[in-house]
C-alpha cells in the first residue's frame, strides 16, 4: 500500500536523505522545505500522511499541524526532530501523532511508524468496506461526524440521524453499520414514505397466510428479514402515527408478531431512524410520538448539508467521477480547473444526491477525457460566471437603464447557453420579462 507522503523539514541535507528512504519504500513524496510551503501545497498535493519535523524557522512543525487541523484536514502526522523535549512529546501524541522520532534516527523505525499507520488504514478499511461519498472530505464537520461514527458503532444504542434530503443518511446509517459488531449480518433499508400506509404494518412485520385478502402464503417481515444486523427506518416521521406503538414496542422488547399470528418471535436488530423532518415539533404538533421520539433519540447524528462542507466538493466529484467513469466504462481521468471552481460556486439544494448526479451526467457527455464546465448543466456554468470576478460585466459610464438591462439579458442568454428559463432565474425575473425585452428589441 503505496502512501502519498508530504515531508516537511527545514535542513535540505536531512530532506533529500529522508525523501530517499520514503522513496525506496514505495512511497509518492512531497519535500518542502517549511511550514508555510507545506501549507501552500496541502491542497495540490492531497496526501494520505504527514511527515514534519518541528523546530523550524518561521512556522514551526507544531503550528503547521495546527494550521491544517484548523482548516479541517483530518491528516495522520509524525513528528521528527533532534531535540528530545518531553513536552514536544507529549503535545505531539495529543494532536494524535502517529509517531514521535528523534533525529537521527533508523531508517527502520521511520519505516515500522508508517507500516503501523497502513495497517491501521487497512484495518479500518475492512471494517467500513467499500469507499462511500459519507466517507470522502476533510472538513471539519465531517471529521467530527466520523468520530461519533465511529463511537456509536461499537455499542447497540438506537441512532437517530438528522439531515436534508440528499445528504447522505442512508449512507451514514450504512457506515455505522459496517463499523460495528454486527457487520456480518443483514443491513434492511426501510423507506417509510415511500410504502403505502395500509401496506407499511405487513410490510414491517410480516404475516401468515390467510391474514387478509390476499394473503395465499406467510411472509416474513423486513424487521425479521434484518434479525442480526441493522434495520434502517428511513424518513421515519411519516411512519403513520397508528403503527407508532406497535414499532415502539418491538424497539423496547425486540419481540414481533406476524399479522395473524399469536406467536411472539425474538428477533436482535440494531435499529437506526433517519429523517429531514424536525421531529421535535412534530411531537409537539402531536404528528409523532413523544415516547418513540425518546426512544429513538439515544444517539443523535447531524449530517451537514453540502452547502456547508463546500470544501469537501472537489474530493466528493472525484470519487463520482471515478465511480461513474468505471460504471460506463469510459477513460474520463480528471476535472478541469474552470470545471471545479463552478461545482464550487454552486449552493448545492440537492446536496451529496445532486452532486452525484451532476458528476454522472458529466461523464456520460465528455469525450475529451477532462471533465470541462461545457459537460456541466448550464445552472451551473451561469451562476459561476456571476461569482467569477473575471465574467463580471463591464457596464460603460453613460449607458441608459434600458441597454444596461439588456445588456445583463444578453449576458444571462450567453452564460446559459440561451436558455431563457435559466437566464430569468438568474437574473430574478419573470420568463415573460425575458420574452417581452427580446421581442421588443428585434421590433426597434
Amino acid at each position: 500500500m503505496s502512501l502519498k507522503i508530504l515531508l516537511v523539514d527545514d535542513d535540505p541535507e536531512s530532506l533529500r536523505s529522508t525523501a530517499r528512504i520514503l522513496q525506496f519504500a514505495g512511497h509518492e513524496v512531497f519535500p518542502v522545505e517549511s511550514g508555510e510551503a507545506a501549507l501552500a501545497a496541502l491542497r495540490s498535493s492531497r496526501p494520505d500522511l504527514v511527515v514534519t519535523d518541528v523546530r523550524m524557522p518561521g512556522m514551526s512543525g507544531f503550528q503547521f499541524v495546527e494550521a491544517y487541523q484548523k482548516m479541517g484536514f483530518a491528516i495522520p502526522f509524525i513528528v521528527m526532530t533532534a531535540f528530545g523535549d518531553v513536552k514536544d512529546a507529549v503535545w505531539a501524541m495529543k494532536m494524535g501523532a502517529v509517531d514521535f522520532l528523534l533525529k537521527p534516527f533508523k531508517r527502520q523505525a521511520l519505516i515500522e511508524a508508517i507500516d503501523g499507520l497502513k495497517q491501521r488504514l487497512s484495518n479500518a478499511g475492512a471494517v467500513r468496506g467499500k469507499e462511500t461519498p459519507d466517507q470522502v472530505g476533510r472538513s471539519k464537520v465531517m471529521r467530527e461526524l466520523s468520530i461519533l461514527v465511529e463511537q456509536v458503532a461499537k455499542t447497540d444504542a438506537s441512532v437517530l440521524i438528522l439531515g436534508e434530503s440528499g445528504s447522505g443518511k442512508e449512507q451514514v446509517a450504512r457506515w455505522i453499520h459496517e463499523a460495528s459488531p454486527v457487520r456480518p449480518g443483514p443491513f434492511i433499508a426501510v423507506n417509510c414514505a415511500a410504502i403505502p400506509e395500509n401496506l407499511i404494518e405487513s410490510e414491517l412485520f410480516g404475516y401468515e397466510r390467510g391474514a387478509f385478502s390476499g394473503a395465499s402464503q406467510s411472509k416474513a417481515g423486513l424487521i425479521e428479514a434484518a434479525n442480526g444486523g441493522t434495520l434502517l427506518l428511513d424518513e421515519i416521521g411519516d411512519m403513520p402515527i397508528g403503527l407508532q406503538p406497535r414499532l415502539l414496542r418491538f424497539l423496547e422488547e425486540q419481540t414481533i408478531r406476524r399479522l395473524g399470528s399469536n406467536v411472539e418471535k425474538k428477533v436482535q436488530v440494531r435499529v437506526i431512524a433517519a429523517t429531514h423532518r424536525n421531529l421535535s415539533q412534530w411531537v409537539r404538533e402531536q404528528r409523532f410520538r413523544q415516547d418513540l421520539f425518546y426512544r429513538l433519540d439515544v444517539m443523535t447524528l447531524h449530517v451537514p448539508s453540502l452547502r456547508d462542507r463546500l470544501e469537501d466538493v472537489p474530493d466528493l466529484a472525484r470519487y463520482f467521477l471515478k465511480r461513474f467513469s468505471e460504471a460506463y466504462q469510459k477513460a474520463v481521468t480528471g476535472i478541469h480547473p474552470d470545471a471545479e471552481a463552478a461545482l464550487l460556486a454552486h449552493a448545492w439544494p440537492g446536496n451529496v444526491r445532486e452532486l452525484s448526479n451532476v458528476m454522472e451526467r458529466a461523464v456520460v457527455l465528455n469525450q475529451t477525457g477532462i471533465i470541462s464546465r461545457a459537460d456541466l448543466p448550464a445552472h451551473l456554468i451561469a451562476e459561476a460566471v456571476v461569482a467569477d470576478p473575471a465574467g463580471r460585466i463591464t457596464i460603460p459610464l453613460g449607458m441608459s437603464l434600458k441597454e444596461i438591462e439588456d445588456l445583463m439579458i444578453k449576458k444571462a442568454l450567453e452564460a446559459t447557453e440561451g436558455d431563457r428559463a435559466e437566464a430569468a432565474r438568474l437574473l430574478g425575473v419573470n420568463e415573460r420579462t425575458i420574452y417581452r425585452r427580446i421581442s421588443k428589441s428585434k421590433e426597434e
